[in-house]
This record gives structure tokens, C-alpha cells and sequence, in this order.
């Protein structure tokens, strides 16, 4: 099990205080490594990384407010991680723009192909594409001179197949949120872009793999959990914390012959 610790090393994980961020961040904590909690808002940053401290044996953890769609607000917190700890080792690009079933402000008309403001593609790209490329590019370029790292993208099933439509509808047959074209556009790119940057930086000791989750548990409504688990060979969604093992594993020794792939954990959903 030495493989899986990340004793004195330092990640980074964008995007931390959501709803996997947060759990991604306490895996590797507890695996030794020091974590850098980097989100949008800093009161926020501060409290989850004020959560997370003073756990013996465990890691260090820095939090940091950071838009990772703004290149000088990457460059801060590249240096804030340099100055706190020394170094980078691995970098979690998890953070996102999504709309969610659960999310009223996603729903409605305006969630259908034909009326889809073309602000709301732009904007997810931005985030989600956008969003990858800089900490990868200004973070990554610190471990490819160190000759050592592992970038974990987060992508989605959804980057893989298409989504299928008719989890969301209603047991009466209305519909009030379709999927987005953004969402899928994005997550995509992710995994092209994962695979580009895996054969850049393989001679550099950089590994860069990306992790397709399915659907997750997030106080949905009955009948879209039941849903989407009908959809599901396993017969369910995913609880949050059963990515933080696809996460370890990627960002640890364990995995040090892997890099270009894809790690799915999506109970089966794209095996049908």
C-alpha cells in the first residue's frame, strides 16, 4: 500500500469546494499530501480549508481563491502554492460549470437545444475547457521542469456518450430540464485535451489521465434518481465519496505506468 501514499508531496485541486471537490481534497489529505483548496470565493476557500486541518498525520491544507479562466489569477495561486510549500505534484482540475437537474436556475426552456443561449455555451466553455487548459499549462509546467507529476481532469460520461433525454422526464410526461449542449461539448474537449497533453509531457515524467464520473447523489427528486438508476447496470447513482479512490489512485504511484486514459466510474452507465 506504500504505492498509494503521497507523503510530503503538495496537489492542487481546483474547483474544491463543491461537492466532489471537497471530497477529493480530504482523500489526499489523508493520504499525507498537502492540499491547496482553490475555488471561487475566498470566504469559502478559507472555511473548507479550515475544516480540514489539524488532522494528525495528515497533510497540510492552504486555501486559496482563484479564477482559473483568468491567467493572472492562476499565476497567484501558482505562486501562493510555491511560496507555502515548495513545489507541485499533482493537480485535480475539478472545477466546472454544470447544469443540474437539481438546479432550478438550469431548468425551464431556456435548457432546450433550440432556445440555448449561445452566452451559456460560451461561458461553459470558458469554465470547463478554458478553466483545465490554465492550471494545466501554468501549474504543469512547474512539475514538467521537476521531471515529475500527475494531472487528474475531471471529465464526464457525458464527454463519452450522449445524454440521454428521457432520464429527466417526469412520470406525468412533462419535462422541465434538458441537458445541455454545453456540458457534453466541454467535458469532450477534456478528454481530447487530456490525451494532447499526456504524449506532450510523457518525456517529462507528467502524467495526465482524466476521470469520467456518472451521475452522483445530490438530493435529485425520486423519480430522477430512479431514473437514472434503471439506466444503470448497478441499478443506482453514485454516492460522492466513491470517487475519491479513482482520485488516489491517479494521483499516486499506484498508477505510475498510466497516463492518456480515461478512468470511468459511472456504475456501468456507458456499457450499455
Amino acid at each position: 500500500m506504500d504505492s498509494y501514499s503521497l507523503q510530503g508531496r503538495v496537489a492542487v485541486v481546483t474547483g474544491a469546494c463543491g461537492l466532489l471537490g471537497k471530497r477529493y481534497v480530504r482523500v489526499l489529505r489523508d493520504s499525507a499530501a498537502h492540499v491547496v483548496v482553490v475555488d471561487l470565493d475566498e470566504v469559502t476557500c478559507l472555511r473548507v480549508a479550515e475544516e480540514l486541518r489539524e488532522v494528525p498525520g495528515a497533510g497540510r491544507v492552504l486555501g486559496v481563491a482563484a479564477d482559473v479562466t483568468r491567467p493572472e489569477s492562476v499565476a497567484r495561486l501558482r505562486e501562493a502554492t510555491l511560496v507555502e510549500f515548495g513545489g507541485i505534484d499533482v493537480l485535480v482540475n475539478s472545477a466546472a460549470l454544470d447544469e443540474k437537474v437539481e438546479s432550478r436556475a438550469g431548468a425551464g426552456e431556456l435548457s432546450r437545444f433550440e432556445r440555448y443561449p449561445v452566452e451559456h455555451f460560451r461561458r461553459s466553455l470558458d469554465v470547463n475547457v478554458i478553466g483545465t487548459f490554465l492550471p494545466s499549462q501554468m501549474l504543469g509546467a512547474v512539475m514538467a521542469e521537476g521531471g515529475r507529476g500527475s494531472i487528474i481532469n475531471v471529465a464526464s460520461t457525458y464527454g463519452m456518450v450522449a445524454p440521454d433525454q428521457s432520464v429527466y422526464r417526469r412520470p406525468d410526461g412533462t419535462q422541465p430540464f434538458y441537458k445541455s449542449p454545453a456540458y457534453p461539448a466541454a467535458k469532450g474537449a477534456i478528454l481530447s485535451f487530456t490525451r494532447f497533453l499526456a504524449s506532450y509531457w510523457g518525456r517529462c515524467g507528467v502524467r495526465v489521465n482524466a476521470i469520467s464520473p456518472g451521475g452522483v447523489e445530490n438530493g435529485q427528486e425520486e423519480y430522477f434518481v430512479a431514473s437514472y438508476g434503471a439506466r444503470t447496470p448497478l441499478g443506482r447513482m453514485a454516492r460522492p465519496g466513491e470517487l475519491e479512490g479513482a482520485v488516489l489512485f491517479l494521483a499516486s504511484d499506484a498508477s505510475s505506468y498510466v497516463t492518456g486514459s480515461n478512468l470511468v466510474v459511472d456504475g456501468g452507465f456507458t456499457a450499455w
